[in-house]
């Protein structure tokens, strides 16, 4: 089922998330939703703050990155099957040198900025069917975790930003949070909710 993507604006976006538990109701479900959220919303990764839900979990898949011609054949080949859940993460190292990349947000449409972040993250992470796991990624993989887990921590990437950016965004964050933004996909805005 596809869920409304929460607006910019909304304090469910700025809660730290809550641990999952293992016998969390329908947490298959609310998984497969995420999936199909993200999938029409054509993103490459969604947190459940995004759909409402104050948890720690978030879906990556990076396969609509593999089509970027400027990586190599390897990198397009590991972007291509990079599907995972993540529940319950911890984030153990953030190291390597921070690089940029223009990053966007479901949540905080038609704004895009470049934030940088480090190239190299281990995690540590329960998968789909509740398997503990500790995981190393690097390059693009690592920048979607990074963001996605900023999510759960309540962080933002337009947090990421210079204030002179921000000042330049205000307005566009501005017509989020009042619902004037029109993405191609479902949204439930900060200002509608009331109504």
């Amino acid at each position: 089922m596809i869920l409304p993507i929460i607006g910019y604006g909304d304090p469910v976006l700025r809660k730290v998330g809550e641990e999952v538990p293992s016998d969390y109701p329908n947490l298959k479900q609310v998984v497969a939703d995420m999936y199909d959220t993200m999938y029409n919303a054509y993103g490459v990764g969604l947190a459940a703050p995004q759909v409402g839900l104050s948890l720690r979990l978030f879906v990556i898949d990076t396969s609509p990155f593999a089509d970027d011609e400027d990586l190599d054949a390897e990198e397009q080949e590991q972007l291509k099957n990079f599907k995972m859940t993540f529940i319950n993460p911890k984030m153990l190292k953030e190291e390597g040198e921070e690089w940029g990349f223009n990053e966007g947000c479901l949540s905080i449409p038609e704004v895009r900025e470049d934030v940088y972040r480090n190239e190299k993250i281990t995690i540590e992470f329960f998968d789909d069917d509740f398997n503990k796991r500790t995981e190393e990624y690097d390059g693009l993989i690592a920048r979607v975790i990074q963001h996605e887990y900023d999510h759960i921590e309540g962080i933002l990437f337009t947090d990421k930003i210079s204030s002179l950016k921000k000042q330049l965004i205000k307005k566009k964050l501005q017509n989020i949070m009042d619902g004037k933004t029109r993405p191609d996909y479902k949204m439930k805005f900060v200002a509608k909710k009331g109504r």
